[in-house]
């Protein structure tokens, strides 16, 4: 005669792998679930990102395409990505890098000023020649500064360094523009800093950012 205490023993051995293996179950669903939900959101983050990366290059290349002077298509493409790339090395709006090489070269291809500042951003060759190897450029020569995607590394970086060394952006563009020799001694003698420039950047700017916002 067999003890209903035995058989109950008995029947609850199966019934507790059952329960395991349906907890196993239950457990690796959610586990999938919970990581496709991760990838699905991933995905969803990059695509949203993708989108907002095409937008901004978008705006880049039209504004190049309507102020260039003596560039090729290719070559436009070519300036929308470095300026979109040293615009997020450097945490700078690309429409501000855009102000200023509109304010510098009016987009003209080849430009060189009666200081010898060459190129988009009017860089001039001893301070090209400095910056070059910091900014992760080979140096040529003038060859460099006349090659436009060069020319914006080089003065994206000489102006990251400025912003650096004077911890305020008016001053690092005067010192951009004038020469950071001269400000100093400006600043040292506490004469006023003209305005002439850093009023032509920052209304450029404020034109391309209301002419080409998203």
């Amino acid at each position: 005669m067999i003890h209903i205490e035995k058989l109950g023993i008995f029947l609850s051995k199966p019934v507790a792998y059952l329960l395991m293996i349906i907890y196993l179950m239950q457990s690796g669903l959610m586990a999938y679930l919970v990581m496709d939900k991760y990838n699905l959101e991933k995905q969803i983050s990059y695509q949203q990102n993708r989108i907002t990366e095409l937008e901004e290059k978008l705006q880049i290349l039209k504004a190049i395409g309507d102020f260039q002077i003596g560039f090729n298509d290719q070559e436009i493409h070519n300036l929308t990505d470095v300026i979109y790339s040293e615009s997020k090395k450097y945490q700078y709006d690309p429409m501000f890098i855009l102000a200023i090489i509109l304010t510098e070269s009016t987009f003209k291809r080849n430009e060189v000023s009666e200081y010898g500042a060459r190129g988009l951003m009017q860089v001039v060759p001893r301070t090209g020649k400095d910056v070059a190897g910091r900014a992760g450029v080979d140096w040529f020569g003038l060859t460099t500064l006349n090659e436009p995607e060069s020319n914006v590394k080089l003065g994206t970086a000489y102006l990251f360094e400025k912003i650096l060394e004077f911890k305020d952006v008016k001053k690092a563009l005067l010192a951009y523009n004038l020469g950071e020799s001269r400000l100093r001694t400006l600043l040292k003698n506490n004469q006023p800093l003209p305005s002439d420039y850093l009023n032509k950047v920052v209304a450029n700017y404020r034109m391309l950012k209301e002419t080409y916002k998203a």
